[in-house]
Parts: C-alpha cells; structure tokens; sequence
C-alpha cells in the first residue's frame, strides 16, 4: 500500500520493527535500514539493478531477512520542488513493488542527499573508489533518516498534546 504521507505511514507500521530507506538509481538502488525503534538510519548495502523482476526479487528477500516493517522511496524532486521523469521513475517501481508486497510504501524528499553524503564521505577522507561503492547506501541512509527524524518529532507532538 503506498500511503503519500508519512503521518499515514507511520500509523500503518506496526510497533518495534525496523523500516527501510531506498535510494533508487538508474544502476543501483542503495539501502539502509533503520533500528528497531525507528531511530538511527544504517545504511547496509547497494543492489545494482539488473531489470525490475530481479531487483525486486532481491528486495523482498532483504526485506524478509530483516523483518522489515515498511518502506520508504527517496523521491528525487528537481530543485524547485517540481516533479520530472525521474520521480515519475520512482513512482512507477513503487507501484510495480505494492503489487508484490503487503509493506506501506511512502517517499520522502531526496533534495541534495547525495550531495550531503558525498560531503561526509569526503569529510570521512573516503578514497574516491570507495565513494563510488557506498554513495547510494549512505544516501539512502540520509533519506531514511530524514523520515525517521520527522516520525519521530510527530510522535512527541503526539505525545507532548
């Protein structure tokens, strides 16, 4: 079920299970993975895509193996918040991927988070070899973490009203 507003997500997932970012790439789609309480972003590995049958296939075993609670889509908005071909991309995988899942599906703006974790690859004082490897995962991760960040200030507003 892909649910466009993260406040809906986050009723849909179930208490103490883990949810995913995804970084979808034309050659790869990065993934990270978040704690049990749904509070620090891991990013864990990158699946370079083959066609969607097998990425898909690949996913759903991540999923499974992980006990994965939901999903979110980094949804790659152009600069000025409008939507071109590579959003309409992602929105495309993500309904190919409700039909294969029962998971909640949401996306989050992915505005400059490559840009934030070439920064901090570089801070790191990554080769530029190791960069190309882990780009996408950490990338998922800033975008996982960005919709954690916000589920978890909504769920103290919850708790503080």
């Amino acid at each position: 079920m892909i649910l466009t507003d993260v406040a809906e997500f986050l009723t849909a997932l179930p208490a103490n299970r883990a949810i995913c970012g995804l970084d979808l790439g034309d050659k790869t789609i990065g993934f990270a993975v978040s704690d049990l309480r749904r509070q620090v972003a891991t990013p864990v590995l990158v699946i370079r895509r083959v066609k969607f049958t097998e990425d898909a296939a690949r996913l759903l075993a991540l999923l499974a193996e992980r006990q994965i609670a939901g999903i979110i889509l980094g949804l790659p908005l152009n600069m000025d918040g409008s939507e071109g071909p590579r959003v309409q991309s992602t929105r495309a995988f993500a309904r190919n991927l409700e039909k294969m899942t029962p998971l909640p599906i949401s996306f989050w703006d992915e505005r400059l988070s490559t840009v934030a974790a070439e920064r901090a690859l570089l801070e790191a004082d990554t080769s530029r070899k190791r960069r190309s490897e882990v780009i996408d995962q950490v990338a998922a991760g800033y975008i996982l973490q960005g919709a954690l960040d916000r589920m978890g200030f909504m769920v103290r507003q919850g708790n503080d009203g």
